[in-house]
């Protein structure tokens, strides 16, 4: 990565706490309980954060995956997409009009900026340093679930570090002198480094930056690199490997896969998310059956609905009390065809499909990192997914 140059003030009007939307009915302190029944929610607690994730392994034999589907994405035909990439660059898919939120460190009450998130519809926003004048990161949906798994104490204790904590204060708490660079590019780079540094750097937004004023153009996601693929490379040959089935491309995740069950409390969800760093969970009734997903996008509306004190609810209540209609849980089978999936999610504009038996029991999950990966890297000679 290119070092970023001093930038100029940006065009985009960096949020402060009077430009935030004004929110209300966050819950107060409540008063202090006696020792015993403190001691009592200290064992629940105990046993609460003592619940081991649910995970479950298939290895090939039960998904009749053959001993590998190298060989598929080595003919010239598979290179298609590789090449698509390679010849367009990162500012051809950059909208024409976009909604890009900039947050300064400074800003009080980290809390505004996630509220602030919820109500502009975006997912992640660059962080700006004015003393450096330059950026420095990015605020995401991650940090929020990271202050909940590392404050949550209990319904009854106010979570007062959302309250009180600048953006700058969470980040030299969080990264402890950790700082590590921006990860960004030029949009004169082309699509394929795009692709390259989602995938190596396991990250899902990458900022774009112009190289000579230091604005922020456009916050790059597998989303939508996917979305430009499928429509503008349909002018292009389609490579024979899209007529395999995704149990013969064997593209996806069948090992290891986390599961929450929809008994368990939200912040059973949020310990999965941290540990395992994945992005969603499939959630499973009492028959093992899914039932539906909770991804991260889900926990960010905690805020907008002033219930992140209370992560003692179950994930099924809390899918119950989904204010939006989110992506819900979309499936796909072992027997069906790479280009059948790729088509479900771009038109269903999800970021992954869990691999489900006829029974819907979960068998894996399939993403868009996956999916790029075996598009565009793969027939490259490169594993970016596990570099």
């Amino acid at each position: 990565m290119e070092q970023l140059p001093g930038p100029t003030a940006p065009q985009v009007a960096l949020l402060d706490a009077a430009a935030c939307p004004e929110e209300e009915g966050f819950p107060e302190a409540l008063c202090p309980r006696e020792d015993r029944e403190e001691e009592e929610e200290e064992e629940e607690e105990d046993r609460r954060r003592n619940r081991r994730p649910v995970t479950f392994t298939l290895g090939n034999e039960m998904l009749g995956l053959g001993p590998g589907p190298e060989s598929e994405f080595q003919t010239p035909d598979a290179e298609v997409y590789m090449h698509f990439l390679r010849s367009h660059c990162c500012y051809d898919a950059v909208p024409t009009s976009c909604k890009l939120v900039v947050f300064d460190i400074s800003l009080e009450q980290i809390k505004k900026a996630f509220v602030a998130l919820v109500a502009n519809g975006v997912r992640a926003a660059p962080l700006w340093d004015s003393k450096k004048q330059s950026f420095v990161g990015m605020l995401t949906i991650t940090d929020f679930i990271n202050i909940l798994h590392r404050y949550y104490r209990s319904p009854l204790v106010q979570i007062y570090e959302v309250e009180e904590h600048k953006i700058e204060t969470w980040r030299e708490v969080y990264l402890q002198g950790s700082f590590k660079p921006l990860v960004y590019i030029s949009p004169s780079n082309s699509l394929f480094d795009a692709v390259y540094s989602l995938i190596k750097h396991k990250i899902h937004r990458l900022p774009v930056i112009e190289p000579v004023s230091g604005n922020v153009l456009h916050i790059l996601t597998h989303k939508r690199i996917l979305k430009f693929l499928h429509i503008f490379g349909s002018t292009i040959p389609k490579p024979r490997f899209l007529k395999k089935t995704v149990q013969e491309l064997c593209v996806g995740t069948f090992r290891d896969v986390a599961v929450v069950p929809e008994t368990a409390p939200i912040y059973a969800a949020l310990e999965i998310f941290v540990d395992r760093r994945v992005s969603a969970l499939p959630v499973i009734n009492d028959a093992g059956q899914v039932v539906g997903l909770y991804s991260r996008f889900d926990v960010i509306h905690l805020a907008a609905q002033k219930t992140y004190n209370n992560l003692d609810i179950s994930v099924r209540e809390a899918l119950r009390q989904r204010t939006i209609c989110l992506e819900g849980v979309l499936t796909c089978y072992p027997h069906e065809t790479m280009e059948a999936i790729i088509d479900r999610i771009a038109k269903e504009q999800v970021h992954r499909l869990v691999l489900v038996d006829e029974n819907r029991y979960p068998r894996g999950i399939v993403s868009l990192s996956d999916i790029l990966q075996a598009l565009v890297l793969t027939p490259a000679g490169i594993d970016a997914l596990n570099s």
